[in-house]
């Protein structure tokens, strides 16, 4: 989770606050009288665990050390996949809004965990890091993620898979979801040593599905079983959380219809130590373990429910130090003026910067500098992979090192594996795309549906900007953006990123396509239909 809605920078917050004392009184949600199941205890639930930063490679290597005993038995008695597509940029706040939305950012508009709203003329920062919140502001970082995320950046237009099972009747939950947008009003319940820095009010009112657990924000369970939400806890944003509230719901018979439970801790060690870290994977397999024995044995639990666990990104191993891993992109336009971070925008700003990782948004603000201009200041490095930009109907892409470029745009005559259709001309190599001109078709390499999510992601938001990506090994930085030398990083739109593991268990159904955009349709099919019997 600290790769997007990073909440790390609270603990410091306490640091500074730890005299304050936690309100006495916090309004108990009624969730629980009315999440239970609408179609009764013979038709089977759906519960859903996004495991953050879960790769197959780790999965693999686990299980052929004979370390993961619990996903050796769901791949067993299941279906698994080791090439779910994410998101992009693969952020957290961007794949939980596709997978919750069904689209790409150009129709859910959450187009990272930091971006640049022209409309607002301000850096939009759901917590990238310490630095960066503090210099951005401690109240607009916490406002822009309690309130302004779910309640206006998140599409209005588009439905959520909480709001289209409210319209079918249907129950549904989640467990420290990023993105929870439903049609049932809650209370977030902001403690006074948050109150005070940030000057949020004691209350915020959201829309959510029927049962909405948010750490110690939205605790369901206050007063009927211990969490561990403490401060020192990250505010119950952890997998013990989320694992303890789907076994209370278990336990009580009140599951919903589907229940989305965000699982984080395994993130901040591949940060730290790179995607070879086992330590974390190990960790969550015990934790499936119990969740799976609540039903009574892991077979029982297949029998009585359906699973679905995916990672939503993958990591690349960044180099160390001393190989020169951070790409500075301040650097690159010396002679312009750079909007700092926690800087307000004036008529002397020429470039804005938000940067998520291994991927980046570079805004122009002036009229008198192209997007090519400044595309060109970029190429020149070889640590970059490509930019690209929108230029008329066509977007244009060219390849950092080199001179070669790549133009596509939609609807032409080739057609994708996911029945798309589009016109690409000059040298496809730069997104790694094989075009078979005869049958009308292309196909993609090391950047999984990279046409349509590199498309996304350039009509997403507002602006003039280009869209800049990492080559593995390497991280792009502003001036105080996180960094992760030596460890795993993420964002860019390669392979290594994007391609996610998907376990399923409990019906022998699967998605159109194994794609994030394609879980909601895929959900609701299995939930929309006569109940299937235990």
């Amino acid at each position: 989770m600290y790769k997007k809605i990073s909440w790390c920078f609270l603990l410091l917050i306490i640091s500074l606050m730890l005299g304050c004392q936690r309100q006495n009184s916090i309004p108990k949600e009624k969730d629980l009288m009315q999440v239970k199941s609408a179609r009764g205890e013979h038709a089977k639930k759906i519960i859903f665990l996004m495991i953050d930063s879960l790769m197959s490679q780790a999965i693999n290597k686990g299980i052929e050390q004979q370390e993961l005993p619990t996903f050796q038995f769901l791949i067993e008695h299941g279906q698994y996949y080791q090439n779910l597509v994410s998101s992009f940029p693969t952020m957290s706040v961007t794949i939980d809004s596709s997978l919750l939305t069904g689209t790409y950012p150009d129709d859910h508009h959450v187009p990272g965990l930091t971006w640049y709203s022209s409309d607002q003329k301000k850096v939009i920062n759901y917590g990238t890091g310490p630095m960066e919140v503090f210099k951005h502001g401690i109240d607009p970082v916490l406002a822009d993620a309690l309130i302004h995320l779910n309640g206006s950046h998140l599409n209005r237009q588009q439905p959520t898979l909480y709001e289209d099972l409210a319209r079918h009747g249907l129950k549904s939950g989640s467990v420290n979801g990023l993105i929870y947008r439903g049609t049932t009003d809650h209370t977030l319940s902001v403690p006074l040593w948050i109150q005070v820095p940030a000057s949020l009010p004691k209350e915020i009112q959201v829309k959510g599905p029927d049962f909405l657990a948010l750490g110690s924000l939205s605790n369901p369970l206050e007063g009927i079983k211990k969490l561990p939400d403490g401060i020192t806890r990250r505010m119950g944003l952890n997998n013990p959380y989320s694992i303890d509230t789907a076994k209370y719901l278990i336990k009580a018979n009140q599951l919903p219809d589907f229940l989305y439970v965000y699982l984080p801790d395994l993130d901040q060690k591949i940060h730290k130590k790179g995607p070879s870290e086992r330590d974390g994977i190990q960790e969550i397999d015990g934790q499936l373990l119990t969740l799976l024995q609540t039903f009574g044995t892991p077979e029982e639990a297949l029998r009585k429910a359906i699973f679905v666990i995916a990672g939503d990104s993958g990591a690349t191993q960044i180099l160390p130090a001393q190989s020169d891993p951070v790409i500075d992109l301040p650097a690159f336009f010396r002679g312009d003026h750079v909007l700092r971070p926690g800087e307000n925008l004036s008529q002397e700003t020429d470039i804005v910067l938000a940067v998520n990782e291994t991927m980046a948004y570079v805004y122009k603000l002036k009229a008198d500098r192209s997007l090519r201009d400044m595309a060109n200041a970029l190429k020149s490095d070889p640590r970059i992979d490509f930019i690209a930009w929108k230029e008329n109907e066509w977007i244009r892409a060219v390849q950092g090192g080199s001179f070669k470029e790549l133009a596509f745009k939609a609807n032409g005559r080739l057609t994708d594996p996911y029945r798309q259709k589009w016109t690409v001309e000059q040298d496809a190599e730069v997104l790694d795309v094989k075009i078979n001109a005869s049958e009308g078709t292309l196909a993609y390499g090391q950047y999984p549906d990279a046409l349509q999510r590199l498309s996304g992601a350039l009509n997403s938001h507002p602006g003039e900007f280009l869209v800049v990506t990492a080559k593995p090994g390497y991280e792009l930085a502003d001036r105080s953006s996180p960094k992760h030398k030596g460890g795993g990083g993420h964002g860019s739109l390669h392979q290594t990123e994007s391609l996610i593991p998907l376990i399923i268990c409990g019906t022998d159904q699967k998605p159109q396509y194994l794609r994030i955009v394609d879980l909601k349709a895929f959900v609701l099919d299995l939930l929309i239909q006569p109940p299937q019997p235990l």
